[in-house]
């Protein structure tokens, strides 16, 4: 049990690290536009100031509590980490890579980033220890609608995008990229990562559906 809890956190707390670097990356090449939560977080730092990655912070927190209000259940230890180091590490990426000018360089690290933030994804989520404050409300919002998880996401991301846009974040081809993209990356990259997860804890102690912390 020991050994499957060591591997299910390093996959969890790597993957948040990869995933706020794919964040990170998208950002940079933010003159094509960038993903509907990051215009949000964007537009915000833009207005406001503070940092990109403390809005993400703030955001994430809103939803949260936005969230455990509605369902009356107190989020799982995965989902305020998942808060609060994609934010960390955005800031931290953020000042470690310099900033891309060049068209090229700008198509380059957003499509990096795309692909890098959707294997980060499907990382983190493979050991099943909690969901980000931003699935949480997607997954309130389908159950409380009855509609489809694309329906509910796509909802979302159209509301959070154009809300960054009137707050001055990039919006570009690069936003639509990253929403239809990073689910079909997801969808390679999550069974890789589940089927490594199990060869590595061994088949005798299978990932079991949901970490209760």
């Amino acid at each position: 049990m020991k050994r499957s809890l060591v591997y299910r956190w390093l996959f969890f707390l790597v993957g948040l690290i990869v995933l706020a670097l794919g964040f990170t990356m998208t950002i940079k090449g933010s003159k094509l536009g960038i993903g509907p939560w990051d215009v949000l977080h964007v537009g915000l730092y833009l207005n406001f100031g503070l940092t990109i990655g403390t809005w993400s912070v703030i955001a994430g927190f809103a939803l949260i509590a936005s969230t455990a209000l509605f369902t009356r259940k107190i989020p799982q230890i995965g989902t305020f980490l998942n808060m609060l180091l994609v934010g960390i590490f955005i800031d931290i990426f953020n000042f470690l890579i310099p900033d891309i000018h060049t068209l090229v360089g700008q198509i380059l690290i957003l499509s990096a980033g795309i692909v890098v933030s959707g294997y980060g994804v499907g990382l983190y989520v493979s050991p099943k220890i909690g969901a980000g404050p931003r699935d949480s409300l997607m997954m309130m919002l389908v159950e409380k609608t009855g509609l489809s998880i694309s329906v509910v996401r796509a909802g979302i991301e159209v509301s959070v995008a154009l809300l960054g846009w009137l707050l001055g974040g990039p919006v570009g081809v690069g936003t639509i990229a990253v929403a239809l993209l990073t689910g079909r990356i997801v969808q390679v990259s999550l069974p890789q990562f589940e089927k490594l997860l199990v060869t590595l804890i061994g088949e005798k102690e299978k990932v079991p559906p949901i970490l209760k912390i």
